[in-house]
C-alpha cells in the first residue's frame, strides 16, 4: 500500500506571497503555483531535464532535477480556500480533497526545494477525485516546464 507523501505546508503570509510571483497553470478546480526556494537552483546551465516514463499518462514525462547546495529539501505546500467558497464546512471539505490528491500522487510528481500553493476554485468541492488528481499531475508538469523556462532566461 502506497502511503505517499507527507509534506509539510506553508504556514506564513509571507511564504505564501513569495509564490505567487513564481510559474503557475490552472485548472478547473485549482490553480497550482510553485517557485524554487532560495539557495536551490536548477541543475546544468540551461535548467536541465530528465525524462521518465509515466505508466499512468502512457508517455514520457519532463521532470526537472533540482541542484541544492546543502542538502535537499522536501517540497513544501500551502492550501488557499477563500469565503467566497462558502462556509467554515466547505472550505475544509475542499482543503481535504486537495490535500488528499497531493498526498496521492505528489511525491512522484513534486520537486525537492521548491514551494507549492493550490488556490481553490469553486470546482474543488465537487469534481471527481480522479479529474483531480488527473488535474494536479497535468498542472505538475505544466508549472514545472515553466519554470525550467524560466531558468533559462535568467
Amino acid at each position: 500500500m502506497d502511503i505517499g507523501l507527507t509534506f509539510t505546508t506553508l504556514k506564513k503570509r509571507s511564504e505564501f506571497l513569495r509564490v505567487r510571483g513564481g510559474a503557475s497553470w490552472g485548472t478547473p478546480a485549482f490553480l497550482l503555483q510553485v517557485k524554487l526556494r532560495e539557495g536551490a537552483r536548477l541543475s546544468g546551465s540551461q535548467g536541465a531535464t530528465g525524462l521518465e516514463h509515466s505508466s499512468e499518462a502512457g508517455c514520457c514525462v519532463e521532470v526537472l532535477k533540482v541542484d541544492k547546495r546543502d542538502d535537499f529539501r522536501e517540497p513544501r505546500f500551502g492550501f488557499t480556500v477563500t469565503k467566497k467558497m462558502g462556509n467554515a464546512v466547505v472550505r475544509n471539505r475542499i482543503r481535504r480533497r486537495l490535500k488528499a490528491a497531493v498526498e496521492k500522487i505528489g511525491s512522484e510528481m513534486a520537486l525537492k526545494d521548491c514551494d507549492y500553493v493550490l488556490v481553490a476554485r469553486r470546482a474543488a468541492s465537487t469534481r471527481i477525485f480522479e479529474e483531480l488528481l488527473s488535474d494536479l499531475s497535468q498542472a505538475f508538469v505544466r508549472v514545472h516546464a515553466k519554470l525550467r523556462d524560466q531558468g533559462r532566461k535568467r
